[in-house]
């Protein structure tokens, strides 16, 4: 008898992502079981409950997957999973907390390959500000670009301390180097701007966290981002739609949230899919859907 494929979803949250439960079963799971409040602790023995009870042979119709709100908890959750492990009682384990590990993959891909068509230079060395930073999409987006030699700040619109405090806690989970910066007033946003080679807007729906105005005295900018498909736009004249659309002034090309959205959309599919169909068991991490995501825009760019 064939086995049916299952796929456990853990979330720290009060409930499973319906978009995650959606993927999943697009991505050709039979069975999709989400458990909700579930703790860090708990990982270990949820873990080893579902690799012992289908057989060495039946694990590889098995595979689980990580949720929540919480990027550090969630690389946590997936490194104990994979401790928990007795091959050959050994599954695959996918992390992606608010969908944030595929949704940072995208957009970084996107302006690596922006920067590229573009302007014929790479991200190492460029100075990349995230405003909306401290939160899930920012922080792995810093952490990303921070990997391939960016100087990245990491900006929240409120509190400069909050900024620094989320760059300490992300840089020392994930060894890299951020900074936290202020970004509560337009004159704060104007002196990041003006040293940015590349802005991301990964803020809540709905928030613009650049205006026109400051968008156009960024005489440095080469690529802006926005993850934010609900009006008004994340930054001002960046429209959902746009890919690699020449912004007014200056040289800046524009990336909407839906050109993100599509290849993040892609990556999570194929990673799901690459668990269920791998002979060999995958953890599947942001630095994973980053490869993922590369390879993706590759396509399109070919």
């Amino acid at each position: 008898m064939d086995r049916q494929y299952i796929l456990h979803m853990f979330t720290p949250a009060r409930q499973m992502s319906p978009f995650d439960v959606n993927m999943a079963v697009d991505a050709g799971y039979q069975v999709v079981v989400p458990y909700c409040e579930v703790a860090p602790e708990q990982i270990r023995g949820l873990t080893q409950d579902a690799i012992f009870s289908r057989g060495p042979k039946g694990v590889k119709a098995t595979a689980i997957f990580i949720g929540g709100r919480d990027v550090l908890v969630a690389a946590d959750m997936l490194d104990t999973a994979r401790k928990a492990m007795v091959p050959p009682f050994e599954v695959s384990v996918m992390a992606d907390p608010s969908g944030s590990y595929t949704t940072a993959a995208a957009l970084v891909a996107c302006v690596e390959r922006e920067l590229r068509r573009a302007h014929d230079t790479g991200v190492d060395g460029k100075r990349v500000v995230i405003l909306g930073g401290t939160g899930t999409v920012g922080r792995i987006a810093g952490v990303l670009a921070a990997g391939l030699g960016a100087r990245v700040a990491l900006g929240h619109h409120r509190s400069g301390a909050k900024a620094e405090e989320a760059a300490r806690e992300t840089g020392a989970r994930f060894d890299c180097a951020l900074q936290g910066v202020d970004a509560s007033t337009p004159q704060a946003r104007r002196a990041l701007l003006a040293d940015a080679d590349v802005v991301l807007a990964t803020a809540a729906a709905g928030v613009q966290v650049v205006s026109t105005e400051e968008r156009a005295a960024a005489s440095r900018l080469l690529v802006a981002a926005d993850v934010n498909a609900v009006p008004p736009e994340g930054i001002a004249g960046v429209g959902v739609m746009d890919d690699g659309k020449a912004l007014p002034e200056g040289r800046a090309v524009g990336i909407g949230a839906l050109a993100v959205g599509n290849v993040k959309y892609q990556v999570e599919h194929r990673l799901l899919a690459a668990m269920r169909n791998a002979d060999k068991p995958l953890y599947l991490g942001f630095r994973e859907a980053f490869a993922k995501a590369r390879e993706v825009v590759a396509e399109t760019a070919a």
